[in-house]
């Protein structure tokens, strides 16, 4: 971060929370975050709202993005409501719209504690001691979040389905194959096979849409926030709970089916207490099958950032080399599904 950021940047935090000076004592890089880019802020305050020193993490636009993630402005909104709701989440602390102080829209929300890599998460010892617990807790937030309905105020820019939730999906995903130059067979059989046994909802909720491990922070075994809402969306409820069991985001722990972190029927379970839904496996079934095209989707076109001179990055490039492994286990799940 360069001078002229940094002073923009105290100006515009001495704004934002009334403070007489502000000093940013640190910022560094963090790691991680392909859709967006996250720094470590040092801060000192005097007066104001958040008198004393804080550790804050800015939140930007990474230098190109994909198209089915918010910007930084219409996450900050998502992350207000559900910190309002009382849902484990970073508290938001300020909102910058105005690309002036670092030449993009930005917010700040409060840094915290905890392990948010999803490979150490699932080989914590804590976590495989303690599984059941962390997944009762991912449970009750997820029950939380899916309490907000559809017209919400603040989130008038998030579009309804207008069929559904499902049938919405098969149809963002086969344009973004659409746009892509190469041929994929097997992701064009899984949204056609998808779209022949689409389960018709009329729950919609608000659902974050990128529920799994690795976007949770994990201290001590237990659940500290949950993170990165830029996917989040009106839509059916089991959507989040199929994402959070793909086999794609066990992190190796194939067996623990929730998430790496212990067994599926803990987690439902834990859920239909919360929410007071009740869970067909089925539908669970599909959703998960719906998840893994959807990785696999998000694989393609972000190497097609990194292949199209967009934005230059070896992260970006290699992750198409996730596919097979992806469409190994799309075949596998659509035997399953159909199986049903």
């Amino acid at each position: 971060m360069i001078e002229a950021q940094r002073r923009a940047l105290e100006a515009f935090l001495a704004e934002a929370t009334g403070a007489e000076a502000v000093e940013l004592l640190g910022a560094s890089r963090l790691g991680g975050g392909a859709i967006q880019e996250n720094w470590a802020l040092e801060v000192r305050f005097r007066g104001g709202r958040l008198e004393g020193d804080h550790r804050l993490v800015l939140r930007t636009d990474a230098p190109s993005r994909i198209a089915p993630s918010h910007g930084r402005v219409e996450e900050y909104r998502i992350l207000r409501v559900a910190h309002a709701l009382g849902v484990r989440v970073p508290e938001p602390i300020a909102l910058c719209t105005d690309p002036g102080p670092i030449g993009r829209p930005f917010y700040l929300m409060r840094q915290l504690g905890g392990e948010a890599r999803g490979i150490r998460i699932v080989r914590d010892p804590r976590v495989r001691e303690a599984g059941d617990l962390l997944l009762e807790e991912l449970a009750r937030q997820l029950a939380l979040l899916h309490t907000v309905r559809p017209p919400h105020p603040e989130l008038a820019f998030l579009p309804l389905p207008e069929e559904s939730p499902a049938r919405r999906r098969i149809c963002e995903y086969r344009g973004y194959l659409d746009s892509i130059e190469a041929a994929e067979p097997v992701l064009e059989y899984a949204l056609r096979r998808l779209e022949r046994r689409v389960p018709e909802s009329r729950d919609i909720v608000l659902a974050h849409s990128d529920f799994r491990t690795g976007n949770f922070l994990v201290e001590d075994g237990r659940l500290v926030a949950v993170l990165d809402w830029e996917f989040a969306s009106w839509s059916d409820p089991i959507e989040d709970l199929g994402w959070f069991c793909a086999r794609c985001w066990r992190f190796g722990a194939v067996e623990r089916e929730a998430g790496g972190i212990g067994p599926k029927e803990t987690f439902v379970a834990a859920y239909e207490r919360a929410s007071g839904r009740k869970i067909d496996p089925g539908r669970l079934l599909y959703w998960e099958t719906m998840a893994t095209l959807r990785w696999a989707v998000i694989a393609l076109l972000q190497a097609e950032r990194h292949r199209s001179g967009e934005e230059a990055s070896l992260e970006l490039g290699l992750t198409a080399h996730l596919l097979p492994g992806l469409e190994r286990d799309l075949l596998d799940y659509l035997e399953r599904l159909e199986g049903t």
